[in-house]
């Protein structure tokens, strides 16, 4: 409608057709995901990255080229792969033209994610520099463009080894004040690394490798804290290494054909699934999933031709026809392993044993939970649920926000998405659980609700929510709060922040305005900002303390679509035991001095 209160009108000069390079640049979500500035590893300026380097890797795995070299400086990357090189006659086609390439022929690329021809012509679109050579067979073509259009192109004779230059520079208008994270980068390169064993790597000069893929990644994450050496299987279309911990829970890396799948998928179950039938058939018994899996650390990949994805960020596979062969296959690798080792396999018998020892004892305490239960099976308390969760069709971004007490969830009750946001309040500061049992989960009753509301109790692949944010005060207490709410996840429920489904809400701190305009400012900086843009003078400037002191109306667009989200990282799983040790354990002079010296 109108202003006047008139329909628009709706006839055929309403209906528009652009053009791809117009569709990528307007709609550049669809193709990259996330924006973003470089804060969060999976911000498009990543994607862009990934896109390129993805080439090089799948002329790696055709056998042509056994180096990348990536250099990032300032907002400039290039990387130089050492394959095939684009067919010069085709180079200007491949890096613009879209649904145009080689990974269409299965002849030429059997394995690849990026099957629909759109990776490099996402990269020229948004790049406002972007510059390919191709070297082959003794001769070069070069092309650069301009957000996606062409330039200057030109050939001729080169000494170079075969493969292909990529340049560019993402525009800045699609991503305002952004910035390369190289810690972010470093991480992304390790995965190509395990996943491509003999391949090297080079960012900025310093060398990725990998001699033992997934069983250099699994040693790696765990460091000493493993229990016997990692077990490791590898054939043309899979490969798996795994190995068991003294910690709760499991956890898992799985990717597919080099893309990591963060929320698993049909490969992963039919690991799990393998794995139990192994042992059962090796110790003549019939122990429980959970029990088999409990402390176990893992990784499993697997190439597919027609990989079937469940979203468009390709977190979770689908593909229901490879469960068989996977589940074969695993099987009898691992059967053929214990077969072999008897001292691996008692190890491993031994650590079942006492996990169904310890399964026993908390269902025990579970008996004891029954009335507990049967309240909760009606209502949750401080619970406000949304209607869709994750497994719904409408549910991928479904969230669960865990507020600082009634006087936060208020406001955030009224603002939310009734359809994907839930609320649970905290009731003053939950209990330290670095260093307790699981079954400490059972004794406190607000750690028990939070454990059924996300319905993780038994298996993480239960998650009713995409995202777990921990939203309190950014005070002192507010840290504290957070701190140890991240100390029970890491503790018990490891695997749901090595997923990445735990974050932090990032809400402003104070409000910049005058009569006509109001700025909402997250730090110091954006303050003073602030003030200059609204001209220095009779600007009213309020300190938010808490979450609290919002007001419905303001807090809407804060959990809406311009949310500010931090996410929990963890580098290596082997960091988690000191890290909360040196941070929640006991009181000691290392955390003393570390404080006093730190402390602004």
């Amino acid at each position: 409608m109108s202003e006047d209160g008139k329909a628009h009108i709706y006839d055929e000069s309403k209906v528009k057709t652009l053009t791809p390079l117009e569709h990528i640049r307007m709609r550049s979500g669809m193709y990259i995901g996330r924006m973003g500035d470089g804060s969060h590893p999976d911000d498009g300026i990543y994607v862009l990255l990934k896109e390129v380097v993805d080439n090089g890797i799948d002329e790696f795995i055709v056998g042509a080229g056994k180096k990348i070299e990536i250099k990032i400086e300032g907002r400039e990357v290039s990387v130089r792969d050492y394959g095939r090189g684009i067919p010069l006659g085709k180079l200007v086609d491949c890096v613009s033209q879209m649904n145009t390439g080689a990974k269409f022929n299965s002849d030429v690329f059997q394995f690849s994610v990026g099957l629909n021809g759109v990776g490099t012509k996402a990269v020229n679109a948004l790049s406002e520099e972007f510059e390919v050579i191709s070297h082959r067979e003794g001769k070069r073509k070069r092309a650069v463009f301009k957000l996606g259009k062409i330039l200057k192109e030109d050939d001729g004779k080169t000494q170079e080894p075969d493969g292909t230059y990529v340049r560019f520079v993402p525009d800045e208008k699609m991503f305002p004040k952004f910035q390369y994270d190289i810690s972010f980068v470093e991480k992304r390169i390790w995965l190509y690394a395990y996943l491509n064993s003999g391949l090297s790597i080079f960012l900025n000069g310093k060398k990725f490798y990998s001699r033992n893929g997934l069983k250099d990644l699994v040693d790696n994450e765990l460091g000493e804290d493993k229990m016997y050496d990692v077990i490791y299987w590898r054939d043309k279309t899979i490969e798996f290494a795994f190995s068991h911990t003294s910690n709760y829970g499991e956890n898992y890396y799985s990717f597919v054909n080099g893309q990591y799948t963060n929320d698993g998928g049909t490969h992963l179950s039919a690991f799990k699934e393998g794995l139990l039938k192994a042992i059962n058939e090796f110790s003549g018994k019939n122990y429980e999933a959970s029990d088999v899996r409990n402390g176990i650390v893992g990784a499993v990949s697997i190439k597919l031709k027609d990989p079937i994805f469940e979203s468009q960020t390709k977190n979770k596979l689908g593909n229901t026809d490879i469960r068989g062969w996977i589940v074969g296959e695993v099987k009898q690798a691992v059967l053929n392993f214990l077969h072999r080792h008897q001292k691996e396999a008692d190890v491993i018998i031994a650590k079942i044993n006492l996990n169904e020892e310890l399964r026993k004892d908390i269902q025990a305490i579970k008996k004891q939970s029954k009335e507990k239960a049967k309240k909760m099976a009606l209502k949750i308390p401080n619970l406000k649920d949304c209607k869709y969760h994750a497994g719904d069709k409408k549910g991928e971004n479904s969230m669960i926000f865990l507020t600082e007490g009634q006087s936060a969830a208020g406001p955030m009750t009224q603002a939310r998405d009734v359809f994907t946001q839930a609320i649970f309040s905290l009731r003053g500061k939950p209990v330290n659980c670095h260093g307790e049992k699981f079954e400490r989960i059972y004794d406190h009753e607000e750690l028990y609700y939070i454990m059924q509301a996300l319905n993780i109790e038994d298996e993480m692949d239960n998650l009713r929510y995409s995202k777990v944010i921990l939203a309190t005060d950014a005070d002192v207490d507010g840290l504290h709060i957070r701190n140890l709410m991240i100390t029970f996840f890491l503790s018990f429920f490891e695997q749901l922040v090595l997923s990445g489904h735990l974050y932090v809400l990032e809400t402003p701190l104070f409000r910049v305005r005058n009569k006509q305009k109001t700025l909402y400012c997250y730090d110091e900086d954006e303050k003073t900002r602030g003030i200059a843009e609204l001209g220095g003078k009779n600007v009213e400037i309020t300190r938010f303390k808490g979450l609290g002191e919002i007001n419905p109306s303001e807090f809407g667009q804060f959990i809406g679509a311009d949310m500010r989200l931090a996410q929990v990282n963890v580098e290596h799983m082997r960091n988690v035991p000191p890290m909360l040790e040196f941070y929640m354990g006991k009181n000691t002079p290392d955390r003393r001095d570390y404080i006093m010296k730190n402390l602004v």
